[in-house]
């Protein structure tokens, strides 16, 4: 039988991670998990694909052979597949970062033993708690939420 989240652990939970100092920024799991190396790949594809363009941009169309531009047109089209890949791959990150702190704060309270008290129960969540307000405070920093 599944029991749902109280209102008054998840409050006395979070009130216990401010207090405790706010949030951290860690991600762990797969890449597909962590939209800081995501991001990173995200902007190291843009560079790639930024290069590669200014290259194209600067053949001297008195001297470039058609091959030549073929070519780069080829490699600036690769890196767009890797561009558009790799957004997907960011978005995915992000998602997944809320979803697997919502889900293991979720299973956390649910493997409590029946007769933990709210004060037990706030401190055994505290790190879920804490791993999914820093997952919000990323999406929302990422998003520019009010």
């Amino acid at each position: 039988m599944k029991r749902r989240f109280p209102r008054t652990a998840a409050v006395t939970a979070a009130a216990l991670v401010l207090a405790g100092g706010g949030t951290s920024a860690a991600f762990a799991g797969d890449p597909t998990d962590n939209p800081s190396e995501a991001a990173a790949d995200l902007c190291a594809n843009i560079n790639e694909l930024s290069s590669d363009t200014a290259a194209l941009r600067a053949l001297n169309p008195s001297t470039t052979t058609k091959d030549q531009i073929k070519d780069a047109t080829n490699e600036v089209h690769e890196d767009w597949k890797k561009v558009a890949e790799s957004t997907a791959t960011w978005n995915q990150a992000k998602k997944n970062a809320l979803k697997t702190a919502s889900q293991n704060l979720q299973k956390a309270y649910e493997n409590l033993p029946g007769d933990t008290t709210g004060s037990q129960a706030a401190t055994q969540l505290a790190p879920q708690v804490q791993a999914l307000s820093a997952a919000i405070k990323n999406a929302r920093t990422e998003l520019t939420c009010p």
